[in-house]
């Protein structure tokens, strides 16, 4: 044995720390030194010298650089993201200055995480998943890991758009992402004017201005409910005008409005009368409370769009003033007992309409009347905005993306086809974010509603899953609608109807827009036994969403519930409007079949009983039809056998 004892055996010890890594690459710079070498080298050297300044400023250290990247750590995840906000704001100064050709943009990438440290180098996955998140930014953009977003919490007043799991090169696992949201442009413009001098010692004048502009820019954001589920509300006061064609309007100019961002601005009233200002005042509100329920949606708050209130509307201007991509106008016109609203809404980008509507409506309580109004646009902006949105080409889609998609396949006629195609949509959401209780709700509605309609050869699979995927987005999201609504939808599949009404009524109760939950409320009340109230429910859902893709069986049923209680003039033309929306629907011919029968119209009623016979052999007798589920209970057979039942053998159908 050794002198001194047994050897003990040398132990290398990796050195670790916890560090904020920021990553930071020029976009397209390999097609920039192509087309002009010289001149990319000098403009990359005049960026690097914003981004060195900016990055010692903010207490951190360049620990990499190659080529157009740049690597940094900072001991505060605060700091690194304060940090890309002023390199993203001096950059576009500095673009404002150069040509078109000459401009170079960064994306920006930050994560909080664990990495090995050789010497001056820092090494491990906390730096690779920096570089693999700055990938996804939009030029001129910022994303961050969720641990970023967890440390920073309330400490910037900024706002995040999750954008769910993502798949980076070389990580085993999807990682999820944010994407920092800025101030309004010109608001950001203006406040650059007037930020603090007390950093131009330390960064030079214009980066300087910067630095503070961007921070304190932020803070006119607020945002509220679960990360990728609720609105983002900006609230923003006094920007001042900025000369058209500066270098602070360039600025504006050059940030990028976030995903489903709108204003709702202030209704014109039209009216003779100035005492209806409160109408069209209360529209505007009411709006922007319904709209802000969407989920992703970016919503400007009310005091800053009535800032605009009586003044022409130029909405390119709006769009960048406030940084929203869509701006949503209207008029209001009160004659008599009539009152008419128009509703037009814009792409603020291109300056071009994507969507129009006339709403005529009697007026009598106006309370009531307003509340259905704004129900109805907000159902028709959840459709239309989907829609522009999943027309965007994007290079790299995420989560967000294949929602927008899937929903948007959604405003398309109803076949198996357009159903495959958005589960489609929605089961990419998941691969991306597996926590999406967005995509969870919508793929549950889609396979419960795949499975009631048997449109799969495997309906208790999807009926399986489907219950899984709300019980996530309830647990996950319980103050969403859409979740309430998936969870109804699987309880409807399953035939415990009295379950799925108090979860249909919460959808709606978060969402008042939602008007399928109309529908089935009323269909559950008929299941469970009761028409009481069935009416009134096909009929708000009607005038919510005339338009709604799925609409011919609301007014097969609302005709149906008529014929029950001997309305047969309102029975016909309820089914006669089923019919002339899709008349491959063979209930719809069945019960037209009765209705004429009852009426004494014998020709009509053989043509459409034949109809139903050709579409589906269950029509082939009254015993046969007597084993649908619509008539287990005892109160709707009573009623059938009065009515329906009749009718059918009036028409020609054999009890057998």
């Amino acid at each position: 044995m050794p002198r001194g004892g047994p050897r003990v055996p040398e132990v290398q010890v990796v050195e670790r720390k916890l560090a904020a890594i920021f990553a930071a690459d020029v976009v397209g710079y390999s097609h920039l030194i192509q087309l002009d070498e010289l001149g990319t080298l000098r403009a990359l050297r005049a960026s690097r010298a914003i981004i060195d300044r900016l990055i010692a400023g903010y207490r951190g250290r360049i620990f990499t650089t190659a080529g157009d990247s740049v690597l940094a750590d900072f001991a505060s995840a605060v700091d690194a993201v304060e940090c890309a906000l002023a390199v993203q704001a001096a950059i576009a100064e500095e673009n404002a200055q150069r040509p078109e050709g000459e401009r170079l943009r960064f994306r920006i990438g930050v994560h909080l995480g664990d990495v090995i440290v050789e010497g001056d180098n820092l090494l491990g996955d906390g730096v690779n998943i920096a570089a693999r998140l700055q990938t996804l930014a939009e030029p001129g953009g910022i994303y961050v890991s969720a641990a970023v977003r967890d440390q920073i919490g309330t400490k910037l007043p900024i706002a995040f758009i999750d954008r769910g799991g993502q798949r980076l090169k070389n990580m085993a696992r999807p990682l999820r992402a944010f994407e920092i949201v800025g101030p309004g442009r010109e608001a950001l413009a203006g406040m650059i004017a007037r930020a603090s001098l007390s950093r131009r010692a330390l960064f030079g004048t214009g980066a300087a201005i910067l630095v503070l502009a961007v921070v304190v820019a932020a803070s006119w954001w607020e945002w509220s409910g679960a990360p990728g589920m609720g609105p983002i509300a900006s609230q923003q006061v006094g920007a001042p005008a900025i000369p058209a064609g500066s270098p602070a309007d360039q600025v504006a100019r050059s940030v990028p409005a976030p995903r489903l961002s709108l204003v709702v601005l202030p209704f014109t009233n039209l009216s003779n009368d100035p005492e209806q200002e409160y109408f069209a005042d209360g529209i505007t509100e009411d709006l922007t409370i319904d709209v802000s329920r969407i989920a992703g949606a970016v919503v400007i708050a009310r005091n800053s769009a009535f800032a605009y209130k009586g003044q022409g509307v130029d909405p390119k201007k709006i769009g960048r003033e406030l940084g929203v991509r869509y701006v949503l106008q209207g008029s209001v016109r009160r004659a008599g007992s009539q009152i008419r609203i128009n509703a037009v809404l814009i792409d603020a980008e291109t300056d071009t309409q994507i969507w129009a509507e006339r709403f005529d409506r009697d007026i009598g309580d106006l309370f009531v009347v307003q509340n259905e109004i704004t129900a109805r646009i907000a159902r028709a902006l959840q459709s239309q905005l989907a829609i522009a949105e999943s027309r965007r080409i994007v290079a790299h889609p995420d989560a967000l993306d294949y929602i927008l998609r899937g929903r948007a396949q959604l405003t398309k006629p109803i076949s198996p086809e357009n159903y495959n195609e958005a589960i489609g949509y929605f089961e990419s959401a998941l691969e991306l974010d597996p926590q999406s209780a967005e995509a969870a709700a919508w793929l549950a509605n889609l396979l419960a509603v795949r499975a009631l309609d048997e449109l799969t050869p495997f309906p208790n699979d999807d009926l399986h899953r489907a219950r899984q995927l709300a019980a996530h987005a309830l647990a996950a999201a319980p103050n969403n609608a859409m979740s309430h609504y998936a969870r109804a939808q699987v309880l409807r599949a399953e035939s415990r109807c009295a379950e799925a009404i108090p979860e249909y009524e919460a959808a709606i109760g978060l969402d008042r827009s939602r008007a399928p939950a109309f529908a089935h409320i009323g269909w559950c009340k008929f299941l469970t036994g009761s028409v009481d109230g069935v009416i009134p429910n096909f009929e708000q859902a009607i005038r919510l969403s005339p338009h709604e893709p799925g609409i011919a069986p609301w007014y097969g049923r609302l005709g149906v519930v008529h014929l029950l209680q001997s309305h047969l003039d309102d029975a016909i033309a309820s089914l006669e409007k089923a019919r002339s929306e899709n008349a491959r629907l063979p209930f719809v011919h069945a019960w037209l079949a009765a209705a004429y029968a009852l009426k004494g119209d014998d020709n009509r009623a053989h043509a459409e009983l034949a109809e139903a016979q050709q579409l589906n052999e269950a029509y082939s007798s009254v015993a046969s039809v007597k084993k649908s589920n619509w008539f287990a209970k005892p109160e709707i057979r009573a009623l059938a056998e009065a009515t329906y039942f009749v009718g059918l053998r009036k028409a020609g159908m054999p009890e057998q």
